[in-house]
Parts: structure tokens; C-alpha cells; sequence
């Protein structure tokens, strides 16, 4: 309801608190109070009691608002407000510091402001962004201006990753915890198994996101992919807060959890392996733009999303999605679909990433660059299977590490081809099809049924 009260200053024009809140008001309200006051009324004597002041007839009718009847009836009446003084337009703002001396010190500061440097960052009165100006990497176009979009690829999968978000606490972990605290609910190759996916998982993210937001990021001159890197940043945390989610609805230790990559060799190796790529870029002084230095680049960016996203993650997703397939652990189970569904994103990303590095930069895909980025792969592929292997010593949950083995180089072989190079394990045979399964979105319900969802984008998403 719009208020009506109104306001009545010294030279007593009346004004809604609409009209007050104007300039225009303001001016009227100043100059009627530098009028000299009205002459006061003649005394009322008994004869004249009934009639009306002589004054009155000449004064101008005056018409004033009144407030709706559902508002006077619930409103007790207001006595007559005194006339109100209006400060003068100059007082506004000239409110006085509490601290004269920083008032001064502030002024010294701006008077002595170099602007030089910020119009060069800005570039003043430069020519507007053309798609062509845009570059993955070495590009000088102002990496500020989103659009115009010239990589569709990257803004798509970032609408695509917003679209499926999710957070870990939407999952119930009831069911888990009650078979985590039976004695009996669980085989102690399966208690390994869980132990050795949230060991590994619970700060694999974490390396992967701090080489993004360390390293990766400041290196890459593309806003669109910049964008998705962002969003792929807030992913890795809200997988790191999964598995943080996990190891505290089951109770277990979380001091033996997050510190076993540096205690367990079998994950150990993976995480060194990992940072071994994120050294360079993470120095300071590191600067693209040589043919070493952005091989350089290059070769992290294989080596955490070829390997450490596109290797080194799909035993454990595949022996905890397996576990779920059996009804057992399904909330955490839950929680790794949607952790593999972001991965894949991420890894098809870095995928169309890479290639497109190389497609405007060919002369850093050497024949010697290539045979060196097979070797990060089938490198990445031994320790993986050297992980399961330590996980997996017996056969369990419908799979050994003999087969752990044979899809692990059926993925190396995935991996080598998306980048253009020769697959090193010929005739290699995906053994759990039922993964492709886990990985279709094009459901109204996740894959183990412990909640509807529906995701906003359907089946937009491609996998490989």
C-alpha cells in the first residue's frame, strides 16, 4: 500500500512523502520558509464566534491527501506535528569525519595517485573485441570482455555444469551408516575398498583444484574458458566437501583418511605424480609465450585431465559405482555418480582444451612432444593399476584386478585417441559396460534410486 502521510514545514504546504522525496520539493519547501510569516489570525470575540475570518475567504483552497479508510481506521489519530526547519541544500553531505587526520592523509593519497598504470591495463580508447582477437593462450584481446564468444564449446559446458549442480548433504546416509557400523554388513575387502577411494578422492580434487586456480588459470587468455574454469574450480570443492560429508556420517577416522596419500605408496605415487606437473607453472616468474614454456603448459593440462581426471579416477569410481549396483553403500555410491558425472565435464573440456591449443599452435605438437605425452599416459595407466592391484588383492564386487587391468587400457587407449595419437594397447575391451550405464543422464531418477531428480539439461551432456 502506498503511503500517504504527509509532511508540514514552516511555511505550512503540505506534501505526500512521494513529493518530499524530490529535489523539486525540496527547492519549494526552501524558498516558502524565506517567506515572511503569514500575519496572525484576529481574536475570536462572542459575536464573531460563528463566523469565519475575513482572512479565510481570501486564502486559496487547499487540498490535502488523506490516507485510505482501511488506514484511518486502525490508526489512533496523530497529534499536529510541529513545523519541521529544512536545512539549507549546501548542509547535505557535508557531514564532518570523526577523523580529521585520515580525511587528510586520504586526500594526499588520491592527489598523488598514479593512473598510468591502470589506463595501460585497460587500454584506453582501444578498438572493440573481434572473435578473431580471441586465443587460448598468448592472447593480448582483453580477457575482461566475455563476449563476443568465439569458443561456443566452452560457454556450453559451462551453462551445462550449472545446470546439474548438486550439493553432497542432498543425499541420505542413513542406509550407509547403518551398514558401515554392522559388523557383518560388510566384507573386510570391501571396507578397503571404501577406506582406499574417500583416502585417495579426499585430496585428489583438492591437488586438482589448486592447480587450476594456482597454475592452470592466470595462463589460459580466453574469458569463456576461464568461465568454465571457475565453475569446474567450485566443483572440485563441493567433491572435497563429499567426501568430507562421507567420512563424517560414517564415523571413521578423518586424520587416517586425508593424510593417506602421504602414507599409502599406492596413492602416495598418484598424488606425486599429479604435482610433479604443477611445479613450473605455479612459480611466479612462470610466463608463456616461448615454445618451451607453452609446451610447458601443455603439458599440464595433459597431465590433469588426460591422466590425473582421465586415468587415475576410474578404478575407484568404478569399484564404489560396482558396490552400488549391489545395494550396498548407495549414499556414498550416490555421491561418486555425480562426482564421475562433473569429472567427465571436466575431462571433455580439457580435451577440446588441449586440442585446440594445438590447432593454434602446431608447431608445439612435435613429433618428439608427441611420443612424451603417450608416456604421461601409459605412465599414469601402470600407477592406476598398480592402485588397484593394492586396493583390489582378491577378487570382489563381480571384478579383479586382472579385469581393473584390461579397462584401464581400454581408457589409456580412450585417452590417446581424443589427443590424435596411437593407441599402445591394441584390441583392449571395456569389461564393465554397465558403467556406460551409470553414466547416462537421460533419466528422471539417478541409478540407484534413492531420490528424484531432474536435471535441467537432460541428456545434453556427452560423455567421451
Amino acid at each position: 500500500m502506498q503511503q500517504t502521510n504527509t509532511v508540514k514545514n514552516q511555511g505550512n504546504t503540505m506534501l505526500s512523502w512521494d513529493e518530499y522525496n524530490t529535489d523539486d520539493a525540496l527547492d519549494a519547501l526552501t524558498s516558502k520558509s524565506k517567506m515572511p510569516p503569514p500575519p496572525p489570525p484576529a481574536e475570536k470575540t462572542e459575536s464573531s464566534a460563528g463566523a469565519q475570518p475575513a482572512s479565510a475567504a481570501a486564502q486559496p483552497e487547499r487540498v490535502q491527501e488523506t490516507a485510505p479508510a482501511a488506514y484511518t481506521e486502525t490508526q489512533p489519530a496523530m497529534p499536529a506535528a510541529e513545523p519541521t526547519a529544512v536545512a539549507p541544500m549546501e548542509s547535505i553531505g557535508e557531514e564532518e569525519i570523526a577523523d580529521e587526520s585520515l580525511q587528510a592523509r586520504a586526500e594526499k593519497a588520491l592527489e598523488q595517485l598514479d593512473v598510468t598504470a591502470g589506463l595501460e591495463e585497460l587500454d584506453m580508447g582501444a578498438a572493440r573485441i573481434q572473435v578473431d582477437d580471441k586465443r587460448i593462450i598468448n592472447c593480448r584481446a582483453d580477457v575482461n570482455q566475455l563476449v563476443p564468444f568465439k569458443y561456443d564449446w566452452a560457454w556450453q559446458k559451462y551453462l551445462d555444469g550449472c545446470a546439474n549442480h548438486w550439493m553432497p548433504q542432498e543425499v541420505n546416509m542413513t542406509a550407509d551408516i547403518s551398514l558401515w557400523k554392522n559388523p557383518e554388513g560388510l566384507t573386510e575387502d570391501e571396507r578397503r575398498i571404501v577406506m582406499r577411494s574417500l583416502g585417495y578422492f579426499s585430496t585428489a580434487d583438492s591437488l586438482v583444484a589448486n592447480n587450476l586456480v594456482l597454475a592452470a588459470y592466470r595462463h589460459i587468455t580466453n574469458p569463456e574458458c576461464r568461465q568454465y574454469l571457475l565453475r569446474q574450480s567450485f566443483e572440485e570443492a563441493i567433491h572435497t566437501h563429499a567426501y568430507q560429508y562421507c567420512v563424517e556420517s560414517l564415523g571413521m577416522d578423518e586424520g587416517e583418511v586425508f593424510n593417506m596419500y602421504r602414507e599409502l605408496p599406492s596413492i602416495a605415487k598418484k598424488a606425486a605424480w599429479s604435482l610433479k606437473h604443477t611445479a613450473a607453472l605455479s612459480d611466479p616468474t612462470f610466463k608463456t609465450g616461448t615454445p618451451e614454456t607453452d609446451q610447458e603448459l601443455l603439458r599440464n593440462l595433459i597431465g590433469f585431465y588426460a591422466v590425473t581426471e582421465g586415468v587415475f579416477f576410474y578404478c575407484g569410481f568404478t569399484q564404489i559405482l560396482s558396490m552400488g549396483r549391489r545395494n550396498k553403500m548407495t549414499g556414498v555410491a550416490e555421491q561418486f555418480q555425480y562426482i564421475l558425472r562433473d569429472e567427465s565435464m571436466h575431462l571433455n573440456f580439457g580435451i577440446d582444451l588441449i586440442n585446440q591449443i594445438k590447432l593454434e599452435n602446431p608447431h608445439l605438437w612435435s613429433e618428439q612432444f608427441q611420443q612424451e605425452v603417450a608416456q604421461m599416459i601409459v605412465e599414469g595407466t601402470q600407477l592406476e593399476i598398480e592402485y588397484a592391484r593394492d586396493s583390489m588383492p582378491r577378487g570382489v564386487l563381480g571384478m579383479n584386478a586382472g579385469m581393473m587391468e584390461q579397462y584401464l587400457h581400454f581408457i589409456a587407449n580412450r585417452r590417446l585417441n581424443q589427443l590424435g595419437l596411437k593407441e599402445q594397447f591394441p584390441g583392449a575391451q571395456n569389461p564393465f559396460p554397465w558403467m556406460s550405464e551409470i553414466m547416462d543422464l537421460r533419466k528422471e531418477k539417478n541409478f540407484f534410486e534413492t531420490r528424484v531428480i531432474e536435471y535441467q539439461t537432460g541428456g545434453a551432456l556427452s560423455w567421451e
